[in-house]
């Protein structure tokens, strides 16, 4: 075949598909364009099977330094392992593409994307699924269902349909959503905290309540919710409609493979379903996941007994194969037919939590949360703005911090494995970020310093990265993190037969197995702070979708109710860092900072203490682990503060002035006066429109003409000309 360019615009993406042009010795290819952004997206299949029964596909998403004019830092010059954003993109792909192989398809496939050229105004998670969907579509896989992702954001409280990179900045929304048809095959979402000033030069923890007074988490209630998903629903339905018509006169031949029935012996199953159905029932209602293993293991026991005794020998893992599909039979019409869960519990009834706080005296902040047999070991630890993790994007000219961090473990012995530790995987990456969009709504944004969670799973059986954001929200506050409210995760399961269906509250691990939905949402008494739905049906249907959040509400509110009881009987952690909170003249900021920074950086060595600052009401807080030293420190800046301020001009308000820049800083420059004051600019009145990198205009040295608009004691506040103007 010939090479095709097919040119789209769907849903605000301006998209080009080439096809037949690269990687033709793939199953499937195709050369991916929007803006500057290229993606290769290639499909592989090996056309022998494994002989287990499950999908074996394999998802890459890898973005080359090359694509943003990079050469990789460290002392390897070459890109090594795939970084968190990288991980969590592949995730995305997988769980999208996933539903759409047939039951019984049994063979190897690996999905590469590979970022060849970035683009700072792309979102790459769309434009690798949309790649990686179009490949599939056109390979000789049997697939011919295209999917589209829509990312809908909130910009000034409007609903915007796959924003730029820099639009989703001033979003309080990312909603994404993928799907097919009418179909939702996953959804992610978060909200996103704002903070309501603007003209603050130096935001700090040092006035708790003036912060908490305009920090907004922006939580979303369940029917603005399913306003939002409506509307990716159906531009998605558009776009895939459009992908299926242009993309199928491209599709290869598909390949003439097998499809694999489950390993079920008929005759069999129905002397199980005969003889053994009320022992396989009291099995299944066992309610230990270990006692539950057992029984089932002494109901196989006697059916390879009886056959025995009939002269009849039956293979172990046949026995093991045909007794798990009807243990999952009696499972499913337990549920839809008589209401009845494996352990005996309501549809919408949470399994029983015990809750402990500050068990670990050297800790910061701690948290043992108990669900049934689930349970998270979550401690919280302190940190300053030194302690931030780095990270890069391809989307991003310069390194960026993570202030706050959750850090997830699944150790074997949590389900009873015997295997060693190893460094996180996939899994636990994914559980640790759903964890943090949870939780991250309610940390007030202009917080300085570091905040690391880490969620140790004890015991599993379902949904332990709930049991981790109810952990750490508890655990933030045991640790003293003025979080705005608490936060809860539930997770919910769905069991479907034709017309019937039933939703299950706090999904256990056999309920995840069997059934067929994995829904978890997390959020406060005001509404959902993030979400992460998987199906393994072909699609959900809206209604569905509705009692499902409704039911889950009442959970969240349950379990919300027991938190906010154990936040009531908290004690304080004893390895707190010790805090003084105290107020001076707003316009002595400057003096204890120094010039460059010197003062303040010789107090901090001096008493070893970490000190924030607050220019706009003068709040200082001064922390470390000797109280003494503490003490020592406020007093050495009371004494600064309280010295006669030396002579300073007096600037002529709206006159014009001749300074230097001196320095220049992400919240603005300091500028040298006639005087050799040195004064802020904020970015803020540098311009009369948004200014992203001072750096890109201005040059430290450089002079510049500003705009004296008012002056308190030593505090002189700025403008340029062109703002003014």
């Amino acid at each position: 075949m010939e090479a095709t360019v097919l040119e789209l615009n769907i849903n605000n993406l301006e998209e080009k598909y080439e096809f037949n042009k690269v990687a033709k010795q793939a199953s499937g290819a195709v050369l991916y364009r929007q803006g500057k952004a290229v993606l290769l997206a290639t499909v592989a299949i090996d056309e022998s099977p494994v002989t287990e029964d499950f999908l074996p596909m394999t998802v890459q998403y890898i973005e080359k330094s090359y694509a943003a004019a990079k050469i990789p830092g460290g002392f390897i010059k070459r890109e090594t392992k795939p970084g968190d954003f990288e991980t969590l993109t592949s995730r995305i792909i997988d769980r999208s593409l996933r539903p759409l192989f047939p039951k019984g398809f049994r063979y190897p496939v690996v999905i590469t994307v590979t970022v060849l050229s970035s683009d700072s105004e792309v979102d790459m998670q769309v434009a690798g699924l949309h790649a990686a969907s179009a490949a599939l579509f056109v390979s000789d896989t049997p697939i011919s269902q295209a999917v589209a992702a829509v990312r809908l954001s909130k910009i000034d409280g409007e609903i915007v349909i796959n924003p730029s990179l820099t639009a989703q900045v001033d979003s309080t929304l990312d909603l994404f959503v993928v799907g097919s048809g009418e179909d939702v095959l996953m959804i992610e979402m978060r909200t996103i905290a704002q903070e309501i000033i603007d003209d603050v030069v130096a935001p700090t923890m040092a006035e708790v309540p003036l912060i908490l007074e305009h920090h907004e988490c922006n939580e979303l209630n369940e029917e603005a919710l399913l306003e939002a998903i409506g509307i990716a629903q159906k531009a998605i339905s558009k776009a895939t409609d459009a992908y299926g018509e242009v993309f199928a006169p491209m599709s290869r031949e598909p390949l003439v493979l097998e499809l694999f029935d489950e390993k079920v012996d008929s005759e069999l199953y129905d002397y199980i379903a005969e003889n053994y159905k009320e022992a396989v029932e009291e099995a299944v209602q066992s309610m230990a996941k270990s006692e539950r293993s057992t029984a089932l293991k002494k109901v196989r026991a006697s059916i390879m007994e009886a056959k025995a005794a009939e002269g009849i020998t039956l293979e172990k893992e046949l026995v093991t194969n045909v007794l798990e599909a009807y243990k999952r039979t009696i499972v499913r019409a337990l549920i839809l037919e008589k209401g009845i869960r494996a352990d005996g519990r309501r549809l919408d009834e949470v399994r029983p939590i015990e809750i402990e706080t500050n068990i670990l005296p050297s800790v910061h902040g701690s948290c043992l949360f108990t669900r049934g047999q689930t349970q998270a070991l979550v401690t919280a630890t302190l940190g300053t703005d030194k302690d931030a993790q780095m990270y890069e994007l391809i989307t991003e000219k310069n390194s960026l911090s993570e202030h706050f961090m959750v850090h997830y473990n699944f150790p074997g012995y949590s389900v009873g494995e015997a295997k060693p530790a190893s460094a996180p995987g996939r899994r636990e990456l994914g559980h640790g970020n759903l964890a943090k969009r949870a939780l991250e709504p309610t940390i007030d944004v202009r917080r300085e310093g570091t905040v690391r969670l880490v969620s140790e799973i004890l015991e599993s059986n379902g949904s332990s990265s709930m049991a981790t954001v109810c952990g750490g929200s508890l655990a933030l506050k045991a640790a003293g993190v003025d979080t705005q409210k608490l936060v809860a995760g539930v997770a919910m399961g769905l069991v479907t037969e034709g017309e019937k269906y039933a939703v299950l509250t706090d999904i256990m691990g056999l309920e995840d197995h069997d059934g067929d939905m994995d829904f978890k949402i997390t959020g406060t008494r005001d509404g959902v702070t993030a979400m992460q739905m998987d199906i393994k049906l072909g699609g959900l249907e809206v209604h569905i979708l509705r009692d499902a959040l409704a039911q889950a509400k009442k959970g969240r509110l349950h379990i919300l109710e027991l938190m906010e009881k154990a936040e009531q009987d908290m004690q304080p952690s004893l390895a707190l860092p010790k805090v003084e909170h105290f107020t001076i003249d707003p316009s002595r900021i400057v003096d204890i900072i120094g010039k460059a920074g010197a003062t303040i950086r010789e107090i901090i060595e001096k008493f070893d203490v970490s000190i924030d600052l607050d220019r706009e009401v003068g709040g200082v807080k001064v922390s470390g682990e000797d109280d003494g030293k503490v003490a020592a420190a406020k007093e050495h800046i009371e004494a600064i503060a309280s010295k006669p301020v030396p002579k300073q001009m007096q600037y002529e308000i709206n006159k014009h002035y001749t300074g230097k820049i001196k320095k220049i800083v992400d919240f603005g420059m300091f500028v040298e006066m006639p005087d050799g004051f040195d004064a802020l600019l904020h970015i803020s009145k540098v311009a009369k429109g948004r200014v992203d990198n001072l750096a890109d205009k201005y040059k430290e040295g450089d002079e510049i003409e500003v705009v004296v608009l008012e002056q308190k004691g030593k505090k002189v506040e700025l403008a340029t000309p062109e703002y003014l103007a």
